[in-house]
């Protein structure tokens, strides 16, 4: 098994990265908080998780280690695979993800493409123990889901936004400024969309 590999980004996308290590370019399927977070033709330690199928081997690779240790947990479910782990990852920070299940907070994993009410629930029924431990003390710095978002993100879908838009500009308001009112949500959301 693989911890981590260190050496060169040779190539980055947004989906995966070559990492190249004494002459061998390792190709490694990566979420899009992690692309976020590297460069191109910079040295690098990726966090790595081999898989072994029998018709395939493959590496998915991670900035942070508690990004790994949370996409193993969440393929222990029943349902989810690894391509679906990812999106999630992709969808929400590690942290986020941790806390949206130790809370029970179904509404932001439904939100994730690919996550519908049945598997969000068995999520949290699954895995709200091991992720209860992941988030621990960090749970009160993480954004919370707020009414005054819940209010704006209204007003927007009956201005004519498209929900999935309106929920992504709001979450990086909230980020940015969490105790926002409704109304400067939706005047910092209408700069956005």
């Amino acid at each position: 098994m693989y911890d981590y590999i260190t050496g060169k980004l040779t190539e980055l996308t947004p989906t995966y990265l070559i990492v190249e290590n004494n002459g061998i370019g390792y190709v490694m399927h990566i979420s899009l908080n992690t692309y976020s977070k590297l460069e191109v033709n910079t040295q690098a330690r990726i966090f790595a998780h081999l898989q072994i199928k029998e018709d395939a081997h493959t590496l998915y690779g991670f900035y942070e280690a508690k990004e790994r240790e949370v996409f193993r947990i969440l393929i222990s479910v029943s349902g989810i695979g690894a391509n679906t782990a990812r999106m999630i990852l992709s969808s929400l920070t590690a942290e986020e993800v941790a806390n949206a299940i130790s809370k029970e907070n179904v509404r932001a994993l439904q939100n994730i493409k690919g996550i519908g009410a049945k598997t969000a629930q068995r999520m949290i029924v699954e895995l709200k123990d091991k992720m209860i431990k992941i988030a621990g003390s960090e749970q009160n710095l993480l954004p919370q889901y707020n009414t005054s978002a819940d209010e704006a993100l209204s007003a927007l879908v009956m201005l004519g936004f498209q929900k999935g838009a309106a929920e992504k500009a709001l979450a990086q308001i909230s980020r940015e400024n969490k105790q926002a009112s409704v109304e400067e949500y939706i005047k910092l959301a209408l700069k956005v969309l």
